[in-house]
Order: C-alpha cells, then sequence, then structure tokens
C-alpha cells in the first residue's frame, strides 16, 4: 500500500473556539497593530508562522460568535520571557467580516484602548 505521507497531506486548519468573558481579557488579547486587527490565543499548541487557524470568537457580554479565518501571525513559546502566557497572535483576514469584527472590538474596549496597561500582545 502506498498511503500518502501525513507531511504531504493538506493541513486543515485547526479549530479554536475563544469565549472572552471580561473586558480587560479582550484588552489583553486584542491586537490593534494588524491592520484589519486580531487575537491573541493562549494555547500550548505548537503552530508555525503562516498557519491557517480557525477561530469562533465570543466577545464579553455578546451571545453571537464570531467566525474567523486568520493566520498564525505570531508565536510566544512556552517558558516566554516576561512569564508571558504561551499562545499565538492571530491576524484577522482582510475581508469585510473582519472590519466589522475590529469595530465590535474597538467600540467594546472604547476608551481602554488608548491604556498603557501592559497586553499579552505586543
Amino acid at each position: 500500500m502506498n498511503s500518502p505521507s501525513p507531511a504531504s497531506a493538506p493541513q486543515r486548519p485547526s479549530v479554536i473556539q475563544l469565549a472572552i468573558k471580561e473586558k480587560g481579557a479582550l484588552y489583553a488579547a486584542y491586537i490593534p497593530l494588524f491592520a484589519e486587527g486580531g487575537i491573541f490565543i493562549p494555547t500550548s499548541r505548537e503552530y508555525r508562522l503562516g498557519d491557517d487557524v480557525y477561530v469562533l470568537l465570543t466577545l464579553p457580554d455578546d451571545p453571537q460568535r464570531y467566525p474567523v479565518a486568520g493566520k498564525v501571525a505570531w508565536i510566544t513559546p512556552a517558558r516566554a520571557a516576561g512569564s508571558r502566557a504561551p499562545g499565538v497572535g492571530v491576524r484577522f483576514p482582510a475581508d469585510e467580516k473582519s472590519r466589522q469584527l475590529k469595530a465590535r472590538i474597538e467600540e467594546a474596549l472604547g476608551g481602554s484602548m488608548a491604556s498603557d496597561r501592559p497586553t499579552q500582545t505586543i
């Protein structure tokens, strides 16, 4: 039998459900530096830059789940400096749904967007 090796099989995007319950947690996870926005996802699973990730995101005080087909844009490894949580930064795609999600997150964060409080991101 000649079956394709797992390395040559196309990788399906992993699916991550992320429910952010508090505004402070949303502030710590949101990545405004990406043009379309992005989110930090704490995980010990290994990813590579550019990996496709499908995120089902729930925001504080919002029953809707937002599906995002993003890409891993940075990685915080386990045992990172500054006791940062391991995880990945997922960049939102350049589409209308992402623009609406970015606007929804920034609206939820309001004045805290200009805060100097540390985040889990850059």
